[in-house]
């Protein structure tokens, strides 16, 4: 019984899809560039984006030099924007901004190319190269339409992809933490802190290079451990100076009073 009831289950919705695509299919068989235009939209105005896509994509041809060939392009893209095809739509706006740039459709593109990448992008822990491309399109449309009512929306979407950013320089340098590799992670703390200065991982970044230089001056070989412990207390000042009430004071005053002991033993000596 239950697979007999699954069986018409299944037959009624390929009916239903049957007969969505044969009612497209009648209309791309009228051969009339125009009908289906103006069919297309219709089930633009109604929201079927699907079936606006479609015929739309069957048009197009015919439109190409015409005055409508904007109006065309810019519906079929703003479909797969609506299906969220992010990928699709941000490619066909860009080729629409490229093309079209006097068309009455422009900031609408512009600002949909924008809003495609945006949505594209990843979590931080992925690479950012789609985030990098994003803030650009967002900086290029507000420097284009900077009294545009969507201005705030954009400067929200720049705030969030700056801190994606952020976030994945500070993984990258906690990852040669992570891993041990002191040195390599010195590095990568100090360039994420000279790329990104107002970063919300600054303490952070602050602590774990301080926390770096230590563990790679205390793993090092007796002649370079002066040098690089007396980093590692240049490190523990810069902190210190700026988060005199940090969560990890108690763990960088420790580091300060080993490379201070390390550092006063061996100026004894010598």
């Amino acid at each position: 019984m239950k697979q007999k009831l699954s069986y018409i289950v299944a037959l009624v919705f390929a009916v239903v899809a049957f007969c969505g695509c044969s009612g497209i299919q009648k209309i791309i068989n009228t051969g009339d560039p125009n009908i289906i235009f103006e069919q297309a939209k219709l089930y633009y105005a109604a929201e079927k984006w699907h079936k606006a896509n479609v015929l739309l994509e069957t048009c197009a041809p015919y439109f190409r030099g015409t005055p409508s060939e904007d109006t065309v392009a810019f519906y079929n893209a703003r479909c797969y924007f609506k299906e969220r095809d992010y990928a699709s739509s941000a490619e066909m706006m860009d080729e629409f901004r490229r093309t079209f740039g006097r068309s009455a459709f422009i900031e609408d593109a512009e600002a949909i190319y924008a809003i495609s990448l945006y949505n594209m992008c990843p979590s931080p822990e992925r690479d950012q190269s789609t985030t990098t491309q994003a803030i650009i399109a967002i900086s290029e449309f507000m420097s284009h339409y900077p009294d545009s009512d969507q201005i705030e929306i954009f400067h929200d979407m720049t705030k969030d992809l700056s801190w994606r950013l952020h976030e994945k320089s500070y993984i990258n340098a906690y990852t040669y933490y992570k891993i041990e590799r002191y040195k390599s992670a010195v590095v990568a703390f100090r360039n994420a802190l000279k790329q990104y200065p107002t970063t919300h991982r600054r303490e952070d970044l602050m602590y774990y290079m301080v926390m770096s230089a230590y563990k790679y001056a205390s793993n090092s070989v007796e002649g370079k451990q002066m040098d690089r412990y007396m980093s590692a207390l240049d490190a523990y000042y810069s902190f210190i100076m700026e988060f005199p009430e940090s969560k990890y004071k108690k763990e960088v005053e420790h580091v300060a009073e080993v490379a201070k002991r390390f550092i006063d033993k061996n100026q004894e000596e010598e």
